[in-house]
């Protein structure tokens, strides 16, 4: 890290450059009665780059494109968490789909017409937007961007510096015209030819890791604008290999010097990837970032293609703003549109059939049948969703321009929806208590369990404690695996292929997202110990009222199902002391673990390096702590900025140690 890039992460870190944009509150453009939601779209985008100001951070601002205001207006539409084609961008830049568009609406049909309308005049509104950075640049003598902004991105890049312009310039410029989550996708392979037409002009390796940095720096400057559900959920991932090549060590690099939020790094693996990629990642890891995330190709892919993926499409695959398996530039998935409760289907089952239930084999089969039910009425609410217009995604999404249509009208080549599992191991636990204590060992009636569980167990303490004794997921022991995976193949069994109402399919997942939290206050007090309203496990892990062995338990409880069933994603996650990282040998037993993940047929997994005293400590004072950084779900945050929630359930993780 140079002098630049350092006082550029300084003032950064700082938050100073907070004081440059503006609170003013920008009125929202009304939609006229004759206008139809597509040139709305365009045109309201239109309206919102007139208003930005192009305002650089410093002399050491390499790139710019930054947003200006605080108080962020949409048009009602924020599609995303997909990849646009940056590959195509970066060949060809605007000007290529301006004349694509000139070509294919002589001939377009109504809908058409519309649609590339619409999509002209988001090109010039990028155009303009261009033009304004480009003046900013000449007048505030910054050359060598003024001199790459004279090529891109109107026109196709030349070198690794115009590369990272474009790129910063289409992020930059998707989340003003309000696109959410979008992702930079497979990172190393697009950017490669422009990295190696650098190194052939001269730059040094060196040199390249500066422009990764400086342009990894400028990503985390807007990280506080696009938040979700909690500030620095803003989807700016980026996925790394299985073809791992110089560039890919240079993204690593610049993340574990810089330490930031952004980008998530995520790592693509499989069968033949060596430890020493492991060993590379868990470096990064020791950051405390957590990340790299890494997902199995041999899993994965397989488990698209048996979804109607086209396999060269399964195999160039990328990760959504969290961790769901998506296509790279052709596709419009919605993978995060709905969640399964496993829990609530538990607690559904045991109010209505317990008491009725001769065995526990029929009460399980009873409780398969609301699972089935619960997914049936998600599916059935869910496919009466239908996305606005986003013309100016559309763009940059194949095969939108060639189709004449809009995402929200399945022009792109695949439209498919995905369905999260939350709380399976809570689910899991609570059945395997019902099978133990009523009715193997018949300790425990069922009313009287019924009644605990009305009550939140005031009063029946004792049994509580019973319960939360009962064998948990995450050790290894099939008589609570075998019932994880048996909801885990009805789940999958009847979501995964069945029709969502864009001409897609739906897809089981295994993930979670915030919904660990906010599915868990919906549910009451669960059969294997858990109070009511008590969250659950982030995404596919053991549950937080289990005590787990060790990680190699877990591990070998998580993957006895078969993943490939359930490859909506979503990550096994793990926390381990950072005393774990202390030396090199530590290291090496952590990257042993995650590669023995997938050997078992793990699909995906992510690492926090965590310490629940400093957490402790920084919750009593924060101003400590100003840039400590936690995985939270599918992204990574500062602590600091996290509702108090969110930062108990980081703290309560199990947490393992040397032993």
């Amino acid at each position: 890290m140079n002098e630049r890039i350092l006082t550029l992460q300084q003032y950064l870190l700082s938050k100073k450059y907070r004081e440059l944009r503006s609170d003013e509150k920008l009125s929202v453009p009304q939609k006229q009665k004759s206008e139809s939601q597509m040139m709305y779209s365009a045109r309201f985008f239109s309206y919102i780059t007139e208003k930005e100001e192009a305002v650089f951070y410093g002399k050491d601002d390499t790139l710019g494109f930054h947003l200006h205001y605080n108080n962020q207006i949409s048009d009602g539409n924020q599609f995303g968490n997909l990849t646009i084609d940056y590959k195509k961008v970066l060949e060809i830049g605007l000007d290529g789909y301006f004349a694509e568009i000139g070509k294919r609406f002589q001939d377009a049909d109504s809908k058409g017409s519309e649609f590339y309308s619409a999509a002209r005049l988001c090109l010039f509104t990028l155009k303009k937007l261009v033009q304004k950075w480009r003046d900013k640049a000449k007048e505030e003598g910054r050359n060598r961007l003024y001199d790459a902004l004279l090529q891109v991105p109107e026109g196709g890049a030349s070198d690794y510096y115009q590369a990272t312009v474009t790129c910063k310039f289409m992020q930059y410029a998707l989340h003003l015209g309000g696109c959410r989550h979008i992702t930079f996708g497979r990172f190393d392979q697009y950017m490669k030819p422009y990295f190696d037409a650098s190194i052939a002009n001269g730059m040094t390796q060196e040199e390249l890791l500066n422009e990764t940095e400086l342009f990894f720096l400028s990503l985390n400057f807007d990280s506080d604008l696009y938040s979700v559900v909690q500030t620095g959920d803003n989807g700016q991932s980026m996925i790394l290999g299985p073809e791992i090549n110089d560039l890919t060590e240079i993204c690593l690099r610049a993340s574990e010097e810089l330490r930031l939020i952004d980008p998530k790094i995520n790592v693509r693996v499989n069968g033949d990837t060596p430890l020493s990629v492991y060993e590379r990642g868990t470096k990064l890891t020791k950051q405390g970032l957590g990340f790299p995330q890494y997902s199995n190709d041999d899993v994965v892919i397989p488990g698209l293609v048996s979804l109607g993926y086209k396999k060269e499409d399964a195999e160039d695959y990328s990760v959504a703003a969290c961790w769901e398996f998506i296509p790279s530039g052709n596709g419009a998935d919605i993978p995060n549109i709905a969640t399964m409760n496993y829990p609530k289907v538990v607690e559904i089952a045991t109010k209505k059939h317990l008491r009725f239930s001769k065995d526990f084999p029929t009460f399980l089969q009873k409780t398969e049948k609301e699972l089935i039910s619960y997914a049936k009425r998600l599916i059935r609410e869910k496919n009466k969703y239908k996305p606005l217009p986003k013309p100016l995604l559309s763009i940059f999404v194949v095969p939108c321009v060639k189709r004449g249509r809009d995402l929200s009208d399945c022009g792109a080549k695949y439209n498919n929806s995905g369905m999260h599992g939350a709380g399976l191991s809570t689910a899991a636990d609570a059945l395997a208590a019902i099978k133990k204590l009523v009715f193997e060992e018949k300790s425990v009636k069922k009313k009287d369990l019924l009644k605990a569980l009305k009550n939140n167990f005031v009063g029946y303490e004792g049994l509580q404690k019973q319960l939360l004794a009962c064998p948990k997921m995450g050790n290894n022991d099939d008589y609570v695996d075998d019932i994880a995976v048996r909801l885990m193949k009805t789940f999958s069994g009847y979501v995964n292929n069945k029709p969502n109402n864009r001409g897609g399919i739906w897809r089981a997942g295994t993930g979670s997202a915030q919904e660990y939290v906010l599915s868990g206050k919906k549910v009451g007090a669960t059969s294997d110990g858990r109070n009511a309203g008590e969250p659950f496990a982030c995404s596919y892990s053991p549950s937080l009222q289990a005590q787990i062995i060790g990680p190699l338990s877990a591990i070998q409880s998580f993957t006895k199902p078969d993943l490939k069933e359930t490859i909506n994603g979503g990550p096994f996650t793990i926390e381990i002391h950072d005393t774990v990282f202390r030396n090199e040998e530590g290291e090496k037993k952590v990257a042993a673990l995650i590669k023995s993940f997938f050997d078992l047929g793990g699909h995906q997994m992510q690492i926090n390096a965590i310490n629940r005293d400093k957490l402790l400590d920084a919750q009593k004072h924060p101003e400590k702590y100003p840039n400590l950084i936690v995985r939270v779900w599918g992204w990574s945050g500062y602590f600091n900025e996290l509702d108090q929630e969110f930062q108990d359930h980081v703290i309560r993780r199990c947490e393992y140690g040397e032993n």
